[in-house]
């Protein structure tokens, strides 16, 4: 029996696309305790929509617990997962995708963990590696693969939205030692820890932080095609690594 994976798609990036080649895709809904989600699957893949159809669900908004539940329930082991940031760190050039190795979390309000009560004196999930260096390993492979140029390494800032950040926020974030901002990491990647499941995120960089030019400019030219090419890495690095190969986090 194959293994099933899963691919979050971030602002941007809605649908399986011509990942779909070859592959009967269905729609299905799944009920979880936190509310029903809706994905988009075939047998061994699935691509859940982060933001929900025309982008209606805002990132403070998104009913996190019930989406990694879901992808937990349909037996989802190993996340891809897309993110649509801005650069804070000068080093880190538009429109090229960065594969995330850490995060510090200014979210707030949030459903933020599955642990409402401990039990058997667990719930505390180690932080210590978030992302799978397997999984992130194959997204350096498989980008080089396709001549698409990433960036190994970088720190998300994950923060409430839906408004973008001040100068000042930025210029502290920076200054924690972050090189991304974005609005949808958090809960998210601790969710998918905290039920042993394997994550590894792609971040694409889309504007410089506020501050770092006069105004909030969005990049578009190219937009589309490096895109295309992301998802088809992500589904190359899922297919091309096994549950076994990763090591899920610690639960204390």
């Amino acid at each position: 029996m194959s293994e099933i994976t899963a691919l979050i798609g971030g602002t941007g990036i809605y649908a399986p696309g011509n990942i779909k080649e070859g592959r009967v895709v269905r729609r299905e809904t799944v009920s979880t305790p936190y509310g029903d989600v809706t994905v988009e699957r075939t047998d061994d893949l699935i691509f859940l929509n982060r933001h929900a159809p025309n982008h209606s669900v805002p990132p403070h908004k998104v009913n996190y617990r019930a989406n990694i539940k879901a992808l937990h329930m349909l037996g989802v082991r190993r996340i891809c997962a897309t993110f649509a940031v801005g650069s804070i760190n000068g080093d880190f050039e538009l429109a090229v995708p960065v594969i995330l190795s850490d995060f510090i979390d200014y979210s707030s309000g949030r459903e933020h963990s599955f642990f409402d009560k401990i039990e058997a004196s667990k719930g505390h999930v180690d932080m210590s590696v978030p992302f799978c260096p397997v999984l992130s390993g194959a997204l350096e492979r498989e980008a080089k693969a396709r001549n698409l140029k990433v960036r190994r390494g970088g720190v998300y800032a994950s923060t409430n939205g839906p408004r973008f950040e001040s100068p000042a926020e930025i210029k502290a974030y920076r200054k924690m030692g972050a090189d991304v901002v974005g609005m949808t990491l958090c809960p998210e990647l601790p969710l998918a820890l905290e039920l042993g499941m394997s994550y590894a995120g792609l971040a694409f960089s889309i504007n410089w932080g506020a501050g770092m030019t006069p105004n909030i400019e969005l990049v578009h030219e190219g937009v589309d095609i490096i895109k295309d090419k992301m998802l088809h890495v992500m589904m190359a690095a899922l297919a091309n690594t096994k549950d076994a190969d990763c090591t899920p986090a610690s639960i204390l």
